[in-house]
């Protein structure tokens, strides 16, 4: 058996239905012989399993599930979407729970370091719904270094301009450089007499320009479907996706599909597959 995120998506359209009916979008009936994790409330909640042939599809895809009563892309909490993350940075010690799944699969977890993060997103409003499983790059104009270091560049220019102190450029590029790491938030720190702990806690909301479900900025995701978007900025990539696509589809699934690019505002072509729910 193959594993891929393209298998992934092929698993959900037979069972698209169910994205009508669930109270919540961890109830879906995924296919679990695709899986190799499956987590509740802790980044991935999903993960595909790996390929030991990974000439076309490596697998290994992580999967976060963003379910929301309106046409708003709910917060990420904790983690900041991207489009891809180090394996390494997920599982941070041998009593992971994570880990412990992924082995159970049968996976070589390291052996693949880097995985493509995808996002299934659900909105419902006004009895309609509308599913996207979306490539991170979507969300991930930026580097998440560079959005976490010019956040806290934007801070600190506030309270300079507040308190009416001045500091060289240079020591603001070192206090930035310093605190571009996510990873420098997820630590509880313990500070000598204080009774209680510190963790700061970053939370991401998107903007109207990455809302894939905002009708405005997005119409092409029309109401009640089940879209698959995938990057498509140069036609060598899009002749990948269509390759790919080609061994996962039969050539009469796919003309049952709207098949079409959506413009990103902030980050080029994107290619959707998009079925009626």
């Amino acid at each position: 058996m193959t594993y891929s995120i393209y298998h992934f998506f092929c698993s959900l359209v037979q069972k698209k239905h169910s994205f009508l009916k669930l109270k919540r979008l961890d109830q879906f009936p995924f296919n679990q012989k695709l899986l190799s994790c499956r987590n509740d409330g802790v980044f991935p909640d999903l993960a595909i399993r790996l390929n030991q042939d990974r000439k076309i599809f490596t697998g290994g895809e992580l999967i976060e599930l963003k379910d929301s009563n309106s046409y708003t892309v709910s917060s990420f909490n904790s983690t900041i979407p991207s489009r891809s993350k180090k394996i390494e940075e997920i599982i941070t010690g041998e009593n992971s729970i994570i880990k412990q799944q992924m082995e159970k699969a049968g996976n070589d977890i390291f052996s693949l370091p880097v995985r493509d993060v995808f996002y299934l997103v659900r909105g419902r409003k006004k009895r309609h719904t509308k599913v996207c499983l979306v490539y991170g790059s979507f969300f991930e104009t930026i580097s998440v270094e560079n959005l976490i270091s010019q956040s806290f560049y934007q801070v600190l220019e506030e309270r300079l301009k507040e308190s009416g102190k001045e500091i060289s450029d240079n020591l603001k590029q070192t206090l930035i450089s310093i605190l571009s790491q996510q990873q420098s938030f997820s630590k509880v720190r313990n500070v000598e007499r204080a009774s209680v702990k510190l963790r700061f806690r970053i939370m991401t909301e998107v903007k109207a320009e990455g809302n894939i479900l905002d009708s405005r900025k997005y119409p092409e995701i029309k109401d009640d479907t089940l879209s698959f978007v995938l990057p498509c900025h140069n036609e060598e990539q899009e002749q990948n996706t269509f390759k790919k696509l080609g061994m996962v589809f039969s050539r009469r699934e796919l003309r049952e599909f709207n098949i079409s690019k959506i413009k990103h505002h902030f980050n080029g072509y994107f290619l959707f597959l998009q079925t009626n729910l």
